[in-house]
């Protein structure tokens, strides 16, 4: 994947976000940084209209694209449920919704978790009461969910350890610690970062056997995010789990859910038939 760069004024940045690195300094980690740096400094303006949970579309109706931009045809699908990172919320994913109801996926849903989370078995629990509450509403036996960074990280623990395969048909994950981060030691004074570090009872709680699991894993992990230590901790490996690792190369974190290129991939992979799905009357279900 390719995006466009801006000038090296942003040097101090790139020793912020990638300390040790200006040895090896390329026009693509500049581009990556600035990239970067535009999007926080959108997402901070955006920040605010993402603090409360969005209104949820009544029963059996066909809500259209929040913008008011035209969408294709609705395509038969489950819902989508979108699942923020750590000290974020639903705002961080605008353009991604955007992007899937303008092909077709009606059914998306931004979740927020609240900002004082201590525990990701915790946050896993609600994650799976919201999970009912939408098959409930939709009708839908089953779900996707795109969770990045700490939220892939939850809605995998719900998936393994909770019994939420019996609802998650594909989990879609961007730039998630799945073996844990050593990035910003300092911050291990927050109970949940702790939790994401390698060899955490949390990490280990994933990596024990899962036979049986139903969900499709499909993990997003970029060569310049400066958040996963060592980069290879975004990829998902597990004997007992049906994982596809997709690699994206050429923009940091806060890109993965924003770039155009990693939607048309998260749209790819929600697209594609699970093995566990059966067609009915023209409509594919769980």
């Amino acid at each position: 994947m390719k995006v466009n760069g801006l000038s090296p004024l942003f040097l101090p940045l790139c020793r912020l976000l990638w300390p040790g690195r200006l040895a090896g300094l390329s026009m693509t980690l500049l581009k990556a940084t600035a990239l970067e740096a535009a999007i926080l400094a959108g997402h901070l303006l955006l920040y605010p209209t993402g603090l409360i949970q969005e209104r949820r579309a009544a029963p059996g109706g066909a809500p259209s694209a929040a913008d008011g931009t035209l969408a294709l045809p609705v395509r038969p699908g489950a819902p989508v449920v979108l699942l923020h990172g750590f000290i974020d919320n639903r705002s961080v994913f605008v353009l991604l919704r955007r992007s899937l109801v303008q092909h077709g996926r009606q059914r998306v849903e931004s979740l927020n978790y609240s900002p004082l989370t201590c525990d990701i078995r915790i946050a896993a629990e609600l994650l799976g009461r919201h999970v009912e509450e939408i098959c409930e509403r939709t009708g839908s036996a089953r779900i996707d969910i795109v969770g990045h960074s700490l939220g892939g990280l939850i809605a995998r623990y719900y998936v393994q350890c909770l019994g939420g395969d019996l609802r998650v048909r594909t989990l879609v994950t961007l730039g998630t610690p799945h073996s844990g981060t050593r990035v910003a030691p300092l911050a291990n004074a927050h109970p949940i970062v702790r939790q994401m570090r390698p060899g955490s009872e949390v990490i280990e709680e994933l990596a024990r056997p899962a036979p049986g699991c139903r969900t499709r894993f499909v993990s997003f992990w970029s060569d310049l995010d400066s958040v996963m230590v060592p980069l290879e901790t975004a990829c998902l490996e597990h004997p007992d789990l049906d994982t596809q690792n997709v690699r994206v190369t050429g923009i940091g974190h806060l890109a993965m859910p924003v770039h155009p290129a990693v939607a048309a991939g998260i749209r790819e992979a929600l697209d594609a038939t699970h093995p566990g799905d059966q067609q009915t009357g023209g409509l594919t279900v769980a």
